[in-house]
């Protein structure tokens, strides 16, 4: 990222609007803008690119292209699809998670969740299934 601030204009008005980027319209190239700014900081140009753009994009300016992206949701659908019963077995049959300490069985099981969600997850086989 260029550290070097660089002059934007934006005009905007309710149906159209104009991204220029040291005096060179960019506004073909995005499909939408983020402008925000701390105080005694300069502002931040955040650009969504347009799907029709090309890797020949140029803009400079302290511009970020793109926003992490919120991993809430994600989070969220990955916990509501653990089943809270075969987590509890896994966490209690990891002995390697269990220390005796306080807290032992929250922080086993918040290991598994980690490991699981980093594709780690196995399911166990059942020692004591009825052979078929």
């Amino acid at each position: 990222m260029d550290d070097q601030l660089r002059q934007v204009r934006i005009t905007a008005d309710q149906s159209t609007g104009t991204v220029a980027l040291d005096g060179r319209d960019i506004s073909s190239h995005i499909s939408g803008y983020s402008l925000r700014q701390n105080a005694r900081q300069p502002a931040e140009l955040v650009l969504f690119l347009s799907p029709m753009t090309k890797d020949d994009f140029e803009g400079l300016a302290r511009v970020v292209v793109g926003v992490p992206p919120d991993p809430g949701p994600a989070a969220a659908a990955f916990l509501s699809a653990i089943d809270a019963g075969e987590l509890q077995r896994h966490a209690l049959d990891r002995h390697d998670l269990m220390d005796g300490g306080p807290n032992e069985l929250t922080r086993a099981m918040l290991r598994l969740l980690s490991e699981w969600a980093l594709g780690g997850w196995h399911p166990q086989e059942v020692a004591d299934a009825v052979p078929q």
